[in-house]
């Protein structure tokens, strides 16, 4: 790697499967750059039209970020997918599920 570059994976992740596209790009790169860099490198291959690239939030290691901020060396940039219901929603119905269930037998 040359000493006026940095490296990044752009992940997008749906139920069924996780997209990566690991980059190189100048160190002023900024997250947006890294999007529309792993977008080209995408193509049309199966399943790249259906991610919201210009809309989805995104973030670095779980962490939400804005667009326009750079990135380091090595970092993860996430594309985050809106999700059908909240998780720990479901888990407090799940659990309020199992206690009824336990009540009756």
């Amino acid at each position: 790697m040359a000493a006026d570059r940095k490296r990044c994976t752009v992940a997008y992740a749906t139920r069924v499967q996780q997209q990566l596209w690991s980059l190189e790009l100048p160190l002023t790169a900024t997250i947006a750059q890294a999007v529309e860099s792993a977008r080209a490198a995408c193509g049309t291959a199966p399943g790249c039209a259906q991610i919201p690239w210009d809309s989805a939030p995104v973030g670095i290691f779980g962490e939400p970020r804005a667009r326009t901020e750079p990135f380091a060396d090595g970092d993860r940039i996430e594309l985050y997918r809106p999700l059908g219901r909240d998780p720990r929603q479901r888990r407090r119905e799940r659990v309020q599920s199992e206690r009824r269930a336990a009540r009756r037998g």
